[in-house]
């Protein structure tokens, strides 16, 4: 009896496909519900039709090999996986004193740095629109912010 080379298997497919060619027979042999080995033999278009299926069963495996990703996922890797990953309570904490520190810093900033500032940075204005805006020259805009700027992280350094 002759066996197909050794093929990979689907742990659903119970059975194996051989053929004798001294007595050109096509055999299917399994084993049934109790766990005992049958083997019955089964004319060629059935033999093709078991060999076909088992083909395709290969082609299947292999497309979820190489497509599918085959690890556990967990709490941990999916966290590592995140695009938009969760901030820790302390990373929230020191972002929340950060911004009232700023808003702290900016509120004690003379009125026209504070609205040059917020043009600025807030609004995206140019040091050239705010300048047309204010009747002013850019390097006055540009040295107001620039003041406003080393006063705020004065006030972060502390």
């Amino acid at each position: 009896m002759e066996y197909y080379p050794k093929r990979r298997k689907d742990f659903n497919n119970p059975y194996t496909l051989s053929y004798c060619e001294k007595s050109n027979t096509y055999i299917i042999s399994f084993k049934d519900s109790r766990g005992i080995q049958q083997v019955i033999e089964v004319n060629k278009q059935i033999y093709q039709a078991f060999n076909k299926f088992e083909l395709e069963d290969i082609s299947q495996m292999n497309k979820f090999d190489r497509h599918i990703e085959h690890s556990e996922l967990f709490e941990e890797s999916l966290h590592k996986r995140a695009v938009d990953k969760p901030l820790s309570v302390e990373e929230i904490v020191e972002s929340k004193i950060n911004n009232e520190k700023l808003r702290e810093a900016i509120q004690e900033l003379p009125e026209i740095q504070k609205n040059r500032l917020k043009k600025y940075y807030f609004d995206n204005m140019s040091f050239e629109e705010i300048a047309k805006e204010e009747h002013c020259t850019k390097r006055a805009v540009k040295f107001s912010v620039d003041l406003a700027l080393e006063k705020i992280s004065k006030k972060f350094q502390k």
